[in-house]
């Protein structure tokens, strides 16, 4: 795929890859009228117990984007990202169950938390990371609520075990201080200056 959206004349004749599962940051990215495709690999997403906020999905995004290593040829960009939720100074990842979908939500419940997504675009000849937070405020939820959303909405692929763009977010959340859009799983608006100079 070449890419030749006036605004990204520098990404004329590159093959970018997303690699990424979430169809919102497929979505997020589609929306900057860049041609891409999406290609995928299993990484194991732990990560050192002492690393904190944004320091996680920046090693996160990275060991995604060294999974293809091998992959990243000429004139090939591959794009990483990782989000996670971070609340009382711990990180809150996916959901692996119902159950512990339900206790990220009460504990988010009329809580603040903060939201970092790391992105890395990688070529052969160069590498950059960039990070970006949003102060996310929820109001306090009922059990029915939490239960409902849980059951309908099944957010077992999501840090916090919640999206922004679901009936949760319409609900909950009272106020952004930052990119909504960081939330989704993808700073457009720094992945935007960061593809027009790389």
């Amino acid at each position: 795929m070449k890419n030749t959206f006036s605004l990204f004349k520098n990404l004329s004749g590159y093959k970018i890859i997303l690699a990424s599962k979430s169809p919102r940051r497929k979505q997020l990215l589609e929306g900057l009228g860049i041609s891409f495709e999406v290609k995928t690999k299993n990484v194991d997403e732990s990560f050192p117990l002492h690393l904190k906020r944004e320091a996680i999905p920046i090693f996160l995004s990275q060991k995604k984007a060294e999974a293809f290593k091998k992959e990243i040829k000429k004139n090939t960009i591959v794009i990483t990202a990782d989000t996670i939720v971070w609340l009382n100074n711990m990180a809150v990842n996916k959901p692996a169950n119902r159950n512990q979908a339900i206790g990220m939500l009460k504990n988010l419940s009329g809580n603040k938390h903060s939201v970092y997504t790391s992105v890395c675009i990688t070529s052969p000849k160069k590498s950059i990371c960039f990070f970006d937070k949003t102060e996310v405020y929820f109001k306090k939820l009922s059990e029915e609520e939490i239960h409902y959303y849980v059951d309908i909405y099944k957010p077992f692929d999501k840090a916090g075990a919640y999206g922004a763009q679901e009936f949760i977010g319409f609900v909950a959340i009272e106020k952004i201080t930052g990119s909504y859009f960081n939330v989704m799983g993808l700073p457009v608006h720094k992945v935007y200056e960061a593809l027009r100079d790389f």
